[in-house]
């Protein structure tokens, strides 16, 4: 499984995360709704519905990872120099990842409790992932002061299966990646112009 230093894989994913809050602030949020909730098609999602997507995942884990690393920083926990990826987490992770193109490896379908069911009201939809991306930011930074491997989150679709933070972290910004890219792809139909996102790379963090 990949080892990675702690605090330069925390720091990794820090610049990831605000790329994406970058993002949501100066180009998202200035978009007219018929543009951010764009179906390229009846089947597809729009940019607006990839972020409703994502912030159900926000609403669930960001608040478990909050409770987890408070009680670790009470508890005086002491970060570790490495973080070793777990055999499902790191699992998880690579099936978020999308191919050199952009486009998923492998198709999924969206679990009933994160698929979004309306695509109304894109500003709130953006204000509350633009929100969701500032608390990942501050977890991350406090997690700096607690150790990756030890602490355990529970996983949405099986709560009685617990991933390391590192991995959960992983996870949840490969997840909001995968999704960023395909919310680019609708804004694209939609004849919106748009810088490319930065590239999810954690190479050399071993």
């Amino acid at each position: 499984m990949p080892v990675y230093l702690s605090q330069t894989l925390t720091d990794s994913l820090i610049d990831q995360t605000d790329a994406f809050l970058n993002k949501a602030v100066s180009e998202w949020q200035m978009l007219p709704h018929h543009q951010f909730g764009y179906k390229p098609s009846p089947e597809k999602w729009s940019a607006n519905q990839c972020l409703m997507h994502l912030n159900s995942y926000g609403r669930y884990y960001l608040p478990l990872m909050e409770q987890a690393i408070n009680k670790a920083i009470r508890e005086k926990q002491q970060p570790a120099v490495r973080f070793t990826a777990g055999w499902l987490g790191n699992y998880f992770t690579q099936m978020m990842l999308p191919k050199a193109d952009g486009i998923p490896a492998k198709k999924m379908s969206a679990p009933k409790d994160h698929t979004p069911q309306t695509n109304n009201d894109s500003y709130t939809v953006i204000a509350e992932f633009i929100e969701q991306q500032e608390k990942l930011l501050q977890l991350l930074r406090r997690s700096k002061q607690a150790d990756l491997n030890k602490i355990r989150i529970p996983i949405s679709i099986a709560k009685f299966i617990k991933l390391k933070l590192g991995d959960t972290f992983l996870f949840l910004i490969a997840h909001n990646y995968r999704h960023i890219l395909q919310a680019e792809r609708a804004l694209q139909h939609a004849g919106v112009q748009l810088k490319k996102v930065d590239a999810f790379e954690l190479s050399g963090l071993k």
